[in-house]
């Protein structure tokens, strides 16, 4: 998968890693200062190299990694994933975000777009009548 002699540029393992969609993404992401090297803000043609620390922001996401192998061919999930060791902290944080925008979306519930129809009103009528 990844041997030492090989360079391969951050914005293509990125792709690679199957952190981003398109190498032109991983290249604005970088570009951008959603991806941090080593605690540093980068280029996306800087070079990794085996265990360099990266701090990625996708969306809402926050990962924080240890490039454990180098590829710049997009492969399989599975191998991908092979690519890189997130840490403890980084996945627990990431469950945590996702559970609690699981129970905002739960509890804010329907917010109305305009006027109710004749269903809803009729609901309206007998929640508030209850008759």
């Amino acid at each position: 998968m990844g041997s030492g002699d090989q360079q391969v540029r951050i914005d293509k393992w990125l792709w690679a890693a199957r952190f981003f969609k398109t190498r032109s993404l991983a290249a604005q992401a970088v570009s951008g200062g959603r991806v941090h090297v080593n605690g540093n803000r980068t280029k996306p043609s800087r070079i990794l190299e085996c265990g360099d620390q990266l701090a990625i922001s996708r969306g809402e996401e926050r990962f924080q990694i240890r490039v454990l192998g180098l590829s710049s061919f997009r492969r399989p999930a599975v191998e991908a994933r092979l690519l890189y060791e997130e840490s403890e902290g980084s996945i627990r944080a990431r469950e945590e975000a996702a559970q609690l925008r699981r129970d905002l979306t739960v509890f804010a519930g329907r917010v109305p777009t305009g006027k109710p129809d004749k269903r809803e009103r009729r609901r309206i009528r007998h929640f508030v009548c209850k008759d």
